[in-house]
C-alpha cells in the first residue's frame, strides 16, 4: 500500500509498525490540510493488513497539535438540519479508536483542542514528562469539544473530572494528566520514545486476528458512543452559530491565537 503524496504527514511502515509522524509548521494546527491527511491515512492504514500497530507523534517536540483552526470553525455553513450522524472530524478520529489496529499516540509538547481529541481516539497516550501538556479550552470560546472530547474524557476519567477539564479549560501537565487517566503514563522525555518502541514492536509480534479481536471485545464497553457522538455534534453545530461564540473566537484570534510563540506560553482566552 502507497504512503505516498502527504504533505503535512510522514509514513514509515516497519515490522508491522506504522510510524505516522505529523510535520505542519508552525504548530501543527488541525486545519483543512492536516485534517484532510488524516483522515486519508486513516482510511489506508485501517485498510492495511501489514499493519499491526500504529504509532502517531510529532516531529515538532512543541507541538503535538495545537488544536483546532478556529478560522475554519468560524467559516463552518450552519447545518441546514440536526446532525443525524457523528460528523466529519468525529469519524476521522474515530476511525483510530475502531480500527483492528493497536493505536498510540506518542505526546511530547502541546496538544489542545482536537489534538486532545484525536489523542483520546487512540486506544493509548503516552507523555512526556515536563513537557506535553493537554487540555480541551473549547468552552473558553463559547463552543465545546465538538471532536469526540465530551464522550471520550468521561469515559476515561470519570464525570467529574471531564467536567473539571471541559469547563475549567486549563492546561494537565502530562503528570496530572497521568494521575487523571487522561495519558496511560507520563515518562521522562529521554525515556518515552525508547518505551513505546519496545511496546509498538511487542504488540506487533503477536497475530493480527488476536489484536483485532481482543481490541474488539474491549470497544464493547463504548456501547452507545455513536448515538453520543451525534449529540455532541448538536450541540457543537448549535453553539457555533451564537454571536457571543463567534465574537469569543474572532477576539482569540485577533489577540495572537493560532501564533506559535502565544500558543506556547498559554491560550488567550
Amino acid at each position: 500500500m502507497s504512503y505516498d503524496g502527504f504533505k503535512a504527514l510522514r509514513v514509515r511502515i516497519e515490522g508491522g509498525v506504522a510510524w505516522l509522524t505529523i510535520d505542519h509548521p508552525p504548530i501543527n494546527l488541525f486545519d483543512v490540510a492536516l485534517i484532510t491527511e488524516m483522515d486519508r491515512v486513516g482510511r489506508a492504514l485501517e485498510a492495511d493488513d501489514a499493519v499491526r500497530v500504529v504509532v502517531v507523534r510529532s516531529a515538532d517536540p512543541d507541538f503535538f497539535i495545537a488544536h483546532a483552526d478556529v478560522k475554519l470553525i468560524l467559516g463552518l455553513p450552519a447545518p441546514a438540519t440536526p446532525a443525524e450522524r457523528p460528523n466529519g472530524f468525529q469519524a476521522m478520529v474515530d476511525r483510530f479508536r475502531t480500527m483492528p489496529k493497536a493505536t498510540i499516540a506518542v505526546i511530547e509538547g502541546i496538544c489542545r483542542g482536537g489534538g486532545s481529541e484525536l489523542a483520546l481516539s487512540m486506544d493509548m497516550r503516552f507523555a512526556a514528562l515536563g513537557r506535553a501538556v493537554l487540555g480541551q479550552p473549547e468552552v473558553a470560546i463559547g463552543i465545546l469539544p465538538g471532536g469526540s472530547g465530551t464522550q471520550r474524557l468521561p469515559r476515561l476519567v470519570g464525570r467529574s473530572r471531564a467536567l473539571e477539564i471541559v469547563l475549567g479549560c486549563a492546561d494537565f501537565p502530562a503528570d496530572l494528566a497521568e494521575r487523571y487517566g487522561y495519558v496511560n503514563r507520563a515518562l521522562p522525555p529521554e525515556e518515552l520514545g525508547p518505551f513505546v518502541e519496545r511496546l509498538a514492536q511487542r504488540i506487533a509480534s503477536f497475530p493480527a486476528e488476536a489484536i483485532a479481536r481482543a481490541k474488539a471485545c474491549v470497544l464493547e464497553a463504548d456501547a452507545g458512543v455513536h448515538e453520543a457522538l451525534v449529540l455532541e455534534a448538536r450541540g457543537f453545530d448549535a453553539l457555533v452559530a451564537l454571536p457571543e461564540a463567534r465574537r469569543r473566537m474572532e477576539a482569540f484570534l485577533a489577540m495572537g491565537g493560532q501564533m506559535r510563540e502565544l500558543e506556547k506560553r498559554g491560550l488567550p482566552v
